[in-house]
């Protein structure tokens, strides 16, 4: 069943949750705010990156939002907000999503209680730092993972605190947001109501600490809970290695594998009694490691990883984003786009094969692109639209 979604959204956690949502063939509207002083209307995303179609479609802004439509309300004003409930009857809504500070939903009109009147069954789900309980805490990646102790557990434990490669408390966020909203629809089933969803990204990232934050109660050393570089605090050897001309990453998850490891030509001094079992490498971890290192760089890549496989012992090459694009396992699950001057663009693939998704997705949308049409799908004349546009309702 294909649904409407309605989403005031900006930035990227919600506007990658809505994109899951285009992914399976939904119907997606972006709402954002009007012009307001001399701030850069909409969604601020728009003007990040390198140009790519025109000013307010830029290089960050494009991947999260293709496959949508984008209109533009004034909520701050009755006339915008009486606009957003003839959308949501007329066009026949049935998810709205948020990702603006809870104390803003009463005010905008966007509050689930009020919403709910207009639509019974409807499903909103909001996007927030900290949830209602904090409304004026902003939300930022970055801030969030420092936070959430994602910063004290990446990088070396000689180095700085250190962010993650990805904004992975966004991918998180939006995550959480299409998992819940996709549950609320299989419950809406059954019962036939609507719900709210209200998505913490503290919380949400707290709870990926599985590894971590139980340890403490277990009186564990401080060192299992802070930096370890790429080495695993608890398998050993799990690392990234030198080689003559790069590296590679090994993972020994089991003493059936470290067997393996140590029959390869170069590795069998390491093959100790005391090793056979995980609980004695960890005893000599830093040896070990030390070890393993020293033997590596006899290997170019490329043999060591034919080394590796021939073995059995996992490992992996340590790819570029170039090289990932390229995996025979990945590029032909690619979605794409296509650039108004008719250009490719190549998108990440969806999480999971989708049997009814789409492959080609509709470029990511101009500011208020489709402000018009949708306000004559919900009833309005072009006179009506024109009045609104002269109040300063819509650009």
């Amino acid at each position: 069943m294909k649904h409407t979604v309605l989403s005031m959204e900006q930035a990227l956690s919600l506007s990658y949750a809505t994109l899951r949502f285009a992914q399976l063939g939904w119907r997606v509207i972006r709402l954002e705010a009007t012009p307001h002083g001399k701030a850069l209307p909409g969604d601020p995303n728009r003007y990040i990156g390198e140009k790519v179609a025109d000013d307010d479609r830029r290089s960050y802004f494009i991947a999260p939002n293709v496959g949508k439509e984008a209109i533009a309300l004034n909520l701050k004003e009755e006339e915008g907000r009486s606009l957003l409930r003839r959308i949501i009857r007329e066009l026949d809504v049935d998810i709205f999503c948020c990702n603006t500070l809870p104390a803003r939903y009463k005010q905008l009109g966007i509050d689930y209680e009020t919403l709910k009147s207009v639509k019974p069954g409807i499903i909103w789900a909001g996007i927030s730092a900290m949830g209602p309980d904090y409304p004026n805490v902003p939300g930022y990646d970055p801030a969030l993972q420092a936070m959430a102790g994602y910063m004290e557990v990446t990088g070396f434990p000689d180095g700085p605190p250190t962010l993650s490669g990805i904004p992975i408390i966004d991918l998180k966020a939006g995550d959480e947001v299409y998992a819940n909203v996709c549950l609320a629809l299989a419950e809406k089933a059954e019962t036939g109501t609507g719900k709210a969803i209200h998505v913490s990204m503290l919380q949400a990232a707290a709870s990926w600490l599985i590894t971590t934050l139980p340890l403490i109660d277990f009186d564990c050393d401080p060192s299992e809970v802070t930096r370890c570089g790429n080495e695993h605090r608890k398998f050993i050897p799990v690392n990234t290695y030198p080689t003559s001309d790069g590296y590679v990453f090994v993972a020994i998850g089991n003493d059936v594998q470290w067997e393996r490891l140590v029959t390869i030509p170069g590795f069998s001094s390491l093959g100790r009694e005391s090793r056979k079992t995980n609980a004695g490498r960890h005893g000599e971890r830093e040896a070990i490691h030390r070890e393993m290192a020293e033997a590596t760089r006899r290997y170019a890549s490329a043999d060591l990883l034919r080394a590796l496989k021939e073995a059995k012992v996992p490992h992996a090459p340590i790819h570029t984003v170039y090289q990932v694009r390229e995996m025979e396992a990945l590029k032909t699950k690619l979605q794409f786009t296509r650039m108004p001057d008719g250009r490719t663009v190549h998108l990440p693939p969806p999480a999971v094969d989708l049997e009814d998704g789409v492959q080609e997705l509709s470029f990511a949308p101009r500011y208020s692109q489709h402000t018009d049409a949708v306000l004559r799908e919900a009833g309005l004349a072009v006179d009506s639209i024109a009045i609104l546009r002269e109040r300063g309702i819509i650009p």
